[in-house]
Order: C-alpha cells, then structure tokens, then sequence
C-alpha cells in the first residue's frame, strides 16, 4: 500500500466520522458553542435588546460585582441551596431508597407513595406548599402552635424562607429514589452474606458494602443535583410572589427574592435584569457567574471522585 493510498484511506475515514458526528457538532454548536460566545460578546456591551450593542469593556461586570445590591445575596443563596439542598436531597433519597428496598409487603404501594410527589408540577407544589405553611392560616403552624412548639413565618420570614425551599425539594425526591433503588438492587447478595459471616453490624455493612458499590450513582446523584440546583428558578419565584401576595395584581412590578432577598437566585437575577430591567449586558454576566460556578462544582465533584477511586486502588 503506498503512501497516497494510505492517506486517501485515512482520509475517508477521518470524513466518514465527521459525517457520523455531525448531528452532535451540529447541535453543540448551534445550542451550546454559539449561546455562549454571544453571551461573552454581550457581557461586554451595553445592550437592551432593541438597539445596536454597544462595547463598554468591563462596565458590566464592575457594576455586577460592586454597584449591584442584588447580586451578592444571589450569589449567597445560591450557594446555600447547592450545599444544603443537594445534600438533602441526597440523603432523604438514599434513605427512602434503603426503606423501599427492604419492604417485603406493600412495597410498591409505598414506591408509589414516594414517587408520586416528584409528578406534581412545579408551580402547583409550591402553590401548595405556600399555603400549607402559611403562617396565619396554614394547618402546619396550627400543629405546631397546638403543640406547643414555635410556629416559624416560613415563606414570609428569610430565617426560614429557605430550609422551606430545602423542604419542598425533599418532598419531591421520588426521581432520586428510583434511581438509588436500581442500584441498591444491583449491589450482590454475596457481598453481604461474606461481611455478615465476617460479623459486621449493619452500619459496617452499609459502609464497606453498600456505599462503595453505588458511589457512582451517589455521585451522579450530586453532579446532577448541583447543575439543576445552580438553575433554580421556577420554586422559589412563584413562592416569593404567593407569599407577597403580589401574585393575584397585575400590572404590579415584582422584585425576586421575597421576603428581603432570602429567596433571590442566580437564575433570577439573570431574568430581572435582562427581561425587566432590559440590561442584557449585565444579565449576560451573571449568566456566566453562574456557568463558571456549575463548571467549578462539578470539576471539584469530579476531582474529589477520582481521588477516592485511587485510594480504593
């Protein structure tokens, strides 16, 4: 075979995986490559979405990170949700997912139960969740108040606006079950009889047996988790604006993040200033804050995941 050939085979190849790829190019780069160069270019200009964009260097991001109020308490928020309520959310599932697993009757009566939460759309569950906490009304505080215990403001008062969050997270953990209980199932029998022949007690059971075979889905449990939580939106939005009761007034102006920024998110941020306030410049910056976090979440998950696969080598 010749050297001409050889490179017209290579060649054809080389076409024939670029033509079996194009679908993913095409679509990474209409959906993903040219949304986030633009979104780099808009970050440097002045733009309202009407006229011409106009560069103004790094105007933007100055404003962003010191003259915009809104923006650190954001950021503050965000991060309080990733830590705590991807954790949560983790633990509750796993545990949910442990306690379905070992049923012997009725247990898909009680898988039902569990799952069915995570079906509710979004808005109607925190319609829902707004109303059974209200803190005149709601039948949650008239429990607590008949037992004696301190009835929180929840929605309405920012010490308790988020753990409520955290709370209408957990009840909706039905995706997180199915997905812990899959795998719970895969995890070989043999492997428990040996460590109870070897005398260990359950938590050593769930901590030399359990555990390591679904660190991988605990992991991606939590990459998965920490991406749509850096994208929340919708909850805390329509929880803020029930709770303020500027819901039912149209034509009334709202600012997210009720009561007093507990409950404002990146994601928010983004859509207050380029939908309301119609600086997309600005609003392009905090969308790349926010892809920038995601992206540091991730690889630190990613990273921290690789080193115990060595120290388990």
């Amino acid at each position: 075979m010749t050297a001409r050939t050889l490179r017209a085979r290579r060649t054809r190849e080389a076409l024939r995986t670029v033509a079996f790829l194009s679908p993913w190019l095409v679509g990474s780069g209409v959906f993903f490559a040219y949304p986030l160069v633009s979104t780099v270019y808009f970050s440097f200009t002045h733009y309202d979405g009407f006229g011409v964009p106009v560069f103004n260097g790094l105007e933007n991001w100055r404003y962003v990170f010191a003259d915009y109020p809104a923006f650190w308490p954001s950021m503050a928020n965000t991060l309080w949700l990733v830590v705590v309520m991807v954790t949560c959310r983790v633990v509750f599932g796993l545990g949910v997912g442990l306690l379905v697993t070992r049923i012997r009757t009725g247990a898909g009566v009680f898988r039902t139960l569990f799952y069915l939460p995570y079906l509710a759309p979004p808005v109607a569950a925190t319609l829902g969740f707004v109303f059974l906490l209200n803190p005149g009304t709601g039948p949650v505080n008239a429990v607590l108040t008949d037992l004696g215990l301190p009835a929180p403001g929840w929605f309405t008062d920012p010490a308790w606006s988020k753990p409520a969050l955290t709370m209408l997270a957990v009840w909706g953990v039905g995706d997180l079950m199915v997905i812990f209980m899959a795998a719970l199932l895969d995890v070989p029998k043999e492997q428990y009889e040996a460590a109870e022949l070897d005398g260990a007690s359950a938590w050593q059971r769930f901590r030399y047996v359990t555990l390591p075979n679904i660190s991988p889905i605990v992991m991606f449990a939590v990459v998965t988790g920490v991406i749509q939580t850096t994208q929340y939106y919708t909850q805390p939005l329509v929880a803020g604006k029930v709770a303020s009761g500027i819901i039912g007034n149209s034509g009334q102006q709202f600012e997210p993040g009720y009561p007093e920024k507990s409950t404002l998110t990146l994601p928010q941020l983004v859509y207050n200033l380029g939908f309301q306030r119609f600086d997309y410049g600005s609003a392009c910056v905090v969308a790349l804050v926010l892809f920038a976090l995601s992206m540091a979440f991730t690889a630190l998950l990613m990273r921290r995941r690789g080193g115990l696969l060595q120290v388990g080598d």
